[in-house]
């Protein structure tokens, strides 16, 4: 009886819950498993532990945890899982003290990243799965890869992984042997991996390569989505390589031949070349005449005498034009070209055309300060500047005397074939009235006329034949006047002397003050005048009329 205790003890002493020991199949039930650990009574194990259930057989031996020598049933418990996971767990220990490297299977999606089985239960973050964060979780269930342990939490029994780290260095190793290999002008292969507005990167098997747009194609090309697409494989020419930096330049069209080599052997100036429209600007238009070779037609040369603003209203992308090369610029790679050219120069007949002195009609098609522009055929125009409407009159802007869209009639009497002007006069149909001015209009005399302008330095009075006189403001009153418009109103219709006539410069000097002067006070009055000079306090009248086109304009009341 003392020995049979001893045994019992003796055996209580072996089994030690949270152990793992081992154990022989005594039963296969359907749900559950009897298992012998020699304990003095059997293990019962849920059949749902076992993978292999159906190559199991009695006499098999397996271990498992001890978790408890007996339940309310008098049974052994026992966990066949709970048993390996511990052994698992100790081992995972050991590899995260060591490499950390371990592989595992992608089990399920859960918030925030993966489950994976490396024989216990891990997470992987979904920034940990990938160089860059996947959308798509769901492709990676299932799949079996190598993983680096990065954190353990023994007490919770927690596993974080990382793929990322793998990766990483993985392309790490592999770029410096590409960085050590590679050289400048060597030909590699590679696939698009992104696509940008500047450009694409490619992937050289661990190493990104920016392939410029700049670089894309000896062409045109807005967009590089135009000739490229991700996942696409490529040839490309390394150009540049920095090591410090770890940036290799790519190209592509440098794998083809330059089109701008010998240039202008093929297209030399004035040879007749036809090409696309590939693009339209508010300067030109660009035209291909051979694959990666474009030229411009500039919005002047598309027409002799049209006033054309915008190439878009005469010519449209994708259409199939001819022209002229008027340059070529190898360094630059820039051809000039022009439509204009393929027809004759209008300009070359127009001094015949539109002799000087002959008589013209035209209709006003536009109006400036300087000037109005004269229709005389469709794209010709004649400029009438200011200062030949009228002999006698100052006038300050043509719409004064035109009107737009009104005909005109003009003498031509200046053609700039270089330039493609013609100038044209309106007081040229009419003889000088200055030539006989000093037999018309004598110092002394006493004239009548109609006030058309103010300034503050004087007054403008219109006389017969619409000849313009100058009152200065000293000669208006014997008194001192401050400002001219206390005296003079425009329209007032006033009395006054000639006191100054000069025919070269085209002026009349009249005086108000002087019109009740005796001879002697008018000669002294008009020698007075003849000595004014610009910059003192009373200015000549050639000043008085530049003055006058400084301050007038037209409809502007407040400026008299």
């Amino acid at each position: 009886m003392i020995e049979m205790q001893e045994l019992i003890a003796k055996s209580m002493k072996d089994f030690k819950e949270g152990s793992i020991v081992k154990g022989r199949i005594l039963e296969i039930r359907p749900r559950e498993i009897l298992v012998d650990i020699g304990y003095k009574s059997e293990g019962v194990i849920p059949s749902s532990e076992f993978e292999d259930l159906e190559e199991l057989q009695v006499g098999d031996e397996v271990e498992v945890l001890l978790e408890r020598l007996e339940n309310d049933e008098g049974m052994v418990v026992l966990s066949k899982e709970k048993a390996a996971h511990k052994q698992n767990w100790e081992k995972i220990i050991k590899v995260f003290e060591g490499d950390g490297l371990i592989k595992g299977k992608v089990r399920a999606v859960v918030k925030g990243g993966l489950t994976v089985n490396i024989g216990v239960e891990a997470f992987l973050p979904g920034s940990q799965i990938d160089v860059v964060p996947p959308k798509d979780l769901q492709q990676f269930v299932g799949n079996t890869y190598d993983f680096k342990i990065v954190k353990i939490n023994d007490d919770r029994k927690n596993v974080v992984l990382s793929r990322r780290e793998l990766i990483e260095q993985e392309r790490s190793e592999r770029r410096q042997r590409f960085l050590e290999k590679v050289k400048v002008g060597e030909m590699v292969k590679g696939a698009v991996k992104n696509l940008t507005d500047f450009g694409a990167f490619i992937d050289l098997n661990g190493i990104d390569g920016l392939l410029h747009i700049t670089d894309m194609t000896w062409g045109r090309l807005g967009h590089p989505s135009e000739l490229l697409k991700v996942g696409q494989e490529v040839d490309v020419v390394v150009l540049d390589i920095n090591k410090e930096k770890e940036r290799v330049s790519l190209g592509l069209k440098q794998t083809l031949n330059n089109p701008w080599d010998k240039i202008e052997e093929r297209f030399p100036v004035n040879k007749h070349v036809k090409g696309k429209v590939t693009n339209l600007v508010p300067y030109g238009a660009f035209v291909e005449i051979e694959e990666g070779v474009e030229g411009l037609i500039h919005v002047s040369e598309l027409s002799w005498t049209k006033r054309i603003t915008r190439p878009s209203d005469v010519l449209t992308v994708g259409q199939e034009i001819e022209a002229v090369v008027l340059g070529v610029n190898k360094e630059e790679q820039k051809i000039s070209l022009g439509v204009r050219q393929l027809e004759p120069n209008p300009w070359d007949e127009m001094e015949h055309k539109y002799m000087i002195g002959k008589t013209v009609t035209g209709k006003v098609r536009n109006m400036t300060a300087y000037g109005a522009f004269v229709e005389l055929e469709e794209g010709i125009d004649g400029m009438i500047h200011v200062s030949d409407l009228s002999w006698t009159r100052k006038i300050n802007h043509p719409s004064e005397v035109l009107k737009k869209g009104e005909d005109v009639e003009a003498v031509v009497i200046d053609i700039d074939k270089a330039n493609q002007r013609i100038s044209l006069g309106v007081k040229q149909l009419e003889g000088d009235p200055w030539k006989e001015i000093d037999q018309r209009y004598k110092i002394g005399d006493l004239v009548k006329g109609k006030v058309t302008k103010l300034a503050s330095f004087g007054a403008f009075v219109q006389l017969q034949d619409d000849i313009d006189g100058l009152v200065h403001i000293s000669q208006l009153s014997e008194e001192h006047v401050t400002k001219v418009k206390d005296v003079l109103k425009v329209g007032q219709e006033v009395e006054a002397r000639v006191i100054k006539v000069d025919k070269a410069e085209r002026r009349i000097g009249l005086s108000v003050k002087a019109a009740n002067y005796s001879e002697e006070e008018l000669r002294k009055e008009s020698e007075a005048f003849d000595n004014l000079r610009p910059g003192e306090d009373m200015v000549g009248l050639e000043q008085a009329f530049q003055a006058a086109q400084e301050e007038y304009r037209p409809g502007d009341s407040k400026k008299k």
